[in-house]
């Protein structure tokens, strides 16, 4: 093979879109160029040289602009005989070339190529062989970095082509024997394909200007490349497929080491699951069937169980067979499935994994998380799915599993497959109580504490495993309570790392005030300004100066703080790095290190720690409070749940006795007339508030009666308002839309096979999304009588099961039925004598029981009877109505004044006892809002006028008054808006 001839490869160019040009299986499918003659022989195809063009073309030629090409040889550039990731590097050389402005191809930039893919734009499978490429040179000693280095030193040094064609490359004397030797390496392997291995070891055995030499300097030697790619396929054995090199170290691969991780201190301790762990490692020391599969809940540890085997495992606080060198290895089903494109790849991954795990000699356990992913994971048409492939190994014993799934799941896919089933051992994991979620958040304590550079109190504990408990129903222990710890400490840390409030307000308060300095620093320049400015310009000054000497202060203090804070936090680092040494020395049985580390260095680390925590609580400096708070308190926890549930913070730590005992004040302000109702109401609440209350049953559970337009919904609105500080915290159902009875499963969803199953129901979805609400059923006569049994065990449990067999919590609900029955009773025997107050109630009693099933009514705490509004309570609310307008006119600029005859002259128009407070609000706007509309539009009254009403002759008389009222104090305000919204609301549910 001499130096004149070019050696005719496949095309492969960059520009070209396809594969099939890049690798023609004969030569009669490549187009020759005009000028070129080919000469056939043995193996190779040869381009000899003709004439003045030294490339095989005439130079008219070699002027027309084409696409570059590379010319292989039909039987040793078959693609089919590659492996992908091979195929990938190899197909990619004339890049390299192009990258290096060369058009003859050596052998050291196919090394280029597999250790650089993405520089020269490679295609994703040559990322393979470059992970594959590295591994090689990393366990045979090669520093990999520095190989590239001067591998990229040594083509950038090569002489460039710097003019003329470069289109046509020809390959190299040391790549063509490159390629020989990876076709003969492909027979001393045992592999059916050429891998990119295979081209390793061909490339470091070349004798080329850089592999050698550099091998030698770096004192590494064919026998070592060989011995590490021996090593890398121990377990795969030789190459059968063209995704070989996916498959190599599997493992590694497509699994988490967790006896690795636990070594590195990256697992979090596992605390009060001795009984579970024990039971555990009791099924894996069987003979046969030794796989345990860990059953429970989402959130209650299952994972956790298995990083706490591996830790004991690490420590040797196991059986002898699962001492190391044995491992915990959590097989990745993600990344065992990505990418398994071709048919049977993803069964060739599984099983090369397999493969390691049984080689192993049970040294290797394995973890699947998620179990219920095998079932069914990679199948299709003619394949198996890795379910299937688990089995043979899993009941011999030869594979040890440990399977973790929740407990639908387990019902839903392993249950079906009974082969599966009796190969796994249930452990069924409880979710912890309040008290021993406690214990494992002080465990984990340390972990948060040192992530994320703040300091956390017990009480933050003891409140994240109480509170979500009580206001996280639809999760699990302890991760709800993790995750409130977690979440609270990141809040407080990005508070830390901010500038503080009080620093940010003074920053703009400065700039604000140097903006409108330099503006009438100019008008004074060009005396366009008067003295008022000249003075504004000077209290500008003297603020100025005020404000960066406070600046200055602040910035000291925050800057001090900081600092401490940082200090702790390295100190706490530190700490970490010595305990997880003080581990590894005691494994090692290195014990004269661990007693230094664990008498000498760790006592006084915790004792500069101690120190440096209490100088950052007393930092100093400028006389001003702390502004930096790094502890995590209960009401940071408070604040989180909150957010989650829309709780407010103070309901759920601050003692309540005080407000609760003003309940009823505070409803009477808004709900007009009904003081026995609101104290029936007021006092069931107290009853809960006080933990009297049966704690498995809703805080509490009424019905509302009485006539129309009496304030029923209006006190719903009020409760919830009290009680959760918004309106919207009520949940509203018009029973009307349940008369019919198949309505019914609309409260909790259709079942299974029936429009709308997906949809749930409208009840237990309301519930689940806010779950401490009150419940307005309204107009409960009504419903159909069926709807009712369904409000049994949700009146005596506290809890409902919806269609979709989710559990939805009550408990936290506050229950209220509204119902007209009795109305005309409550009307007639309304009166404030004794008897009859005992008749009408002893009535509507009667019509209740006609109405409604006994086991209904018995599970109802009060029954809560409203009066009919008098006419003194209609005179409230015309007061009510008149502030609405009057805040509506404020807008204008204009007050409004009632005389007391104005008053009662609108209370005795709209005073209607059957139909409530609607006529009156009716009455409102047809004589007044009506003629103060009338009187602006004609320009009686402007803008700032004040509006007077008074009545005469039976007649509200509007006129022109002086505008006094236009200042307001922040308590009328607060009275204004009570007083609009009880107006507005009972007038709209009042019918």
């Amino acid at each position: 093979m001499t130096s004149h001839r070019m050696i005719a490869l496949a095309a492969l160019s960059a520009s070209l879109a396809t594969t099939q040009a890049f690798v023609p299986n004969t030569l009669s499918s490549i187009t020759p160029t005009k000028g070129w003659s080919h000469v056939a022989t043995g193996k190779y195809t040869f381009l000899p040289s003709s004439g003045p063009s030294r490339m095989g073309f005439s130079s008219s030629a070699r002027k027309r602009s084409r696409p570059t090409t590379f010319r292989m040889a039909t039987e040793d550039f078959d693609e089919t005989k590659y492996t992908s990731a091979a195929w990938e590097a190899v197909s990619s050389l004339t890049k390299v070339a192009d990258y290096y402005s060369t058009t003859s191809v050596e052998a050291p930039m196919l090394f280029d190529i597999l250790l650089n893919p993405a520089k020269h734009n490679a295609g994703e499978k040559a990322e393979a062989a470059q992970a594959i490429t590295e591994k090689i040179l990393q366990k045979s000693g090669v520093d990999v970095k520095v190989f590239k280095s001067n591998l990229e030193k040594h083509l950038s040094g090569q002489p460039r082509m710097t003019g003329g064609d470069t289109t046509q490359k020809r390959m190299g004397t040391t790549l063509s024997r490159v390629f020989e030797r990876a076709r003969e390496n492909k027979s001393i392997l045992g592999d059916s394909f050429v891998t990119s291995e295979g081209l390793v070891l061909a490339l470091t055995k070349d004798d080329d200007k850089f592999t050698k030499p550099e091998l030698e300097r770096q004192k590494v030697s064919y026998n070592n490349i060989l011995s590490a790619v021996e090593e890398i396929r121990k377990a795969s054995g030789p190459a059968t497929s063209r995704s070989a090199e996916t498959n190599y170290e599997a493992l590694n691969k497509y699994g988490i080491d967790f006896t690795e991780r636990a070594a590195k201190g990256k697992l979090d301790p596992v605390i009060g699951r001795d009984d579970e762990i024990r039971r555990a490692i009791q099924i894996l020391s069987r003979r046969t069937k030794n796989n345990p599969v860990l059953i429970g809940d989402p959130g209650v540890g299952k994972t956790a169980i298995a990083e706490g085997i591996a830790q004991r495992m690490l420590a040797g606080d196991v059986p002898d067979t699962l001492k190391p060198p044995c491992k915990l290895i959590g097989l990745d089903m993600g990344a065992l499935i990505a990418g398994a494109s071709y048919r049977g790849e993803f069964e060739e991954r599984l099983k090369s994994v397999l493969e390691e795990v049984t080689q192993s000699n049970g040294e290797i356990i394995l973890f699947i998380d998620e179990m219920h992913t095998v079932v069914g994971a990679g199948a299709s048409e003619g394949s198996m799915d890795a379910s299937n492939l688990l089995k043979p190994a899993l009941a011999r014993g030869e594979l040890r599993c440990i399977g973790a799934t929740t407990i639908n799941e387990y019902r839903k896919f392993i249950e079906k497959d009974k082969a599966l089933e009796r190969r796994f051992q249930q452990v069924m994991i409880n979710q912890p109580s309040p008290e021993d979620t406690v214990s494992i958040l002080r465990g984990l304590k340390p972990k948060y504490e040192l992530h994320h550079g703040v300091r956390i109190r017990d009480e933050a504990l003891l409140a994240a495993a109480k509170l979500s408990h009580r206001y996280i129903p639809d999760r699990f222990l302890p991760d709800k309570a993790i995750d409130l710890m977690d979440e609270a400490c990141a809040k407080l840390k990005n508070e830390l790392t901010s500038k503080p409030e009080v620093l940010d307000e003074v920053d703009r308060r400065i700039i604000q005030l140097e903006m409108e300095r330099l503006s009438l620093q100019s008008d004074v320049e060009n005396e366009s300004v008067d003295d008022m400015g000249s003075l504004r310009l000077s209290n500008i000054d003297d603020e100025l100066e005020k404000l960066k000497v406070k600046q200055e202060q602040l910035n000291a203090r925050w800057m001090a703080e900081r600092g401490a804070v940082e200090g702790v936090n390295e100190i706490q680092e530190k700490i970490a790095e010595v305990t997880l040494e003080i581990e590894k020395c005691e494994r090692e049985f290195d014990l004269n290190r661990a007693a230094e580390l664990k008498y000498s260095i760790l006592p006084a680390l915790q004792e500069k720690l101690g120190m440096t925590t209490g100088e950052s609580d007393g930092v100093e400096i400028g006389g001003f409070a702390r502004m930096l708070r790094d502890e995590v308190v209960a009401d940071d926890i408070a604040n989180v749940v909150a957010v989650w549930t829309g709780i407010p913070p103070q309901k759920m730590l601050e003692s309540e006795s005080d407000r609760i005992l003003t309940m009823g004040d505070k409803l009477k302000e808004r709900v007009i007339g009904q003081d026995e109702a609101i104290e029936v109401v007021t006092e069931a609440i107290q009853r809960s508030r006080a933990g009297l209350n049966d704690p498995s049953k809703p805080i509490a559970s009424l019905i509302f009666l009485g006539p129309t337009g009496v304030g029923k919904t209006e006190l719903c609105k009020a409760l919830s308002e009290f009680m959760f500080d918004t309106e919207e915290a009520m949940i509203r159902l018009d029973m009307s839309e349940y008369m019919e009875k198949h309505t019914v499963s609309r409260l909790l969803g259709a079942p299974p096979g029936y429009v709308g199953y997906d949809e749930g129901g409208q009840l237990t979805d309301a519930v689940r999304r806010k779950p401490y609400s009150v419940i307005l059923f309204d107009e409960m006569e009504k419903a159909h009588p069926d709807v009712f049994n369904v409000m049994l065990q949700l009146l005596d449990d506290g809890r409902v099961t919806d269609s979709k067999g989710n559990v939805v919590n009550f408990r936290n609900c506050v229950i209220i039925f509204t119902s007209n029955i009795g109305s005309q009773d409550i009307i007639d025997l309304g009166g404030s004598d004794p008897e009859s107050q005992a008749l009408m109630k002893e009535r509507v009693g009667n019509a209740m029981r006609d109405h409604f099933k006994p086991e209904f009514l018995n599970r109802i705490d009060e029954n809560v009877i409203f009066n009919s509004l008098s006419k003194t309570n209609l005179r409230g609310i015309v007061k009510i109505e008149s502030k609405r307008l009057e805040k509506r006119l404020r807008d204008r600029d204009m007050s409004l004044s009632m005389s007391e005859a104005a008053l009662d002259h609108l209370a005795d128009v709209g005073f209607d006892p059957v139909y409530g407070a609607r006529p009156l609000k009716r009455a409102i706007q047809r004589e007044l809002e009506t003629v103060v509309a009338k009187g602006i539009l004609k320009g009686e009254f402007r803008d700032g006028d004040g509006i007077y009403v008074d009545c005469a002759n039976g007649q509200l008389v509007v006129s022109k008054g002086t505008n006094t009222d236009l200042a307001k104090t922040a308590e009328d305000d607060a009275l204004e808006k009570n007083a609009e919204d009880t107006f507005e609301d009972m007038s709209a549910a009042f019918e």
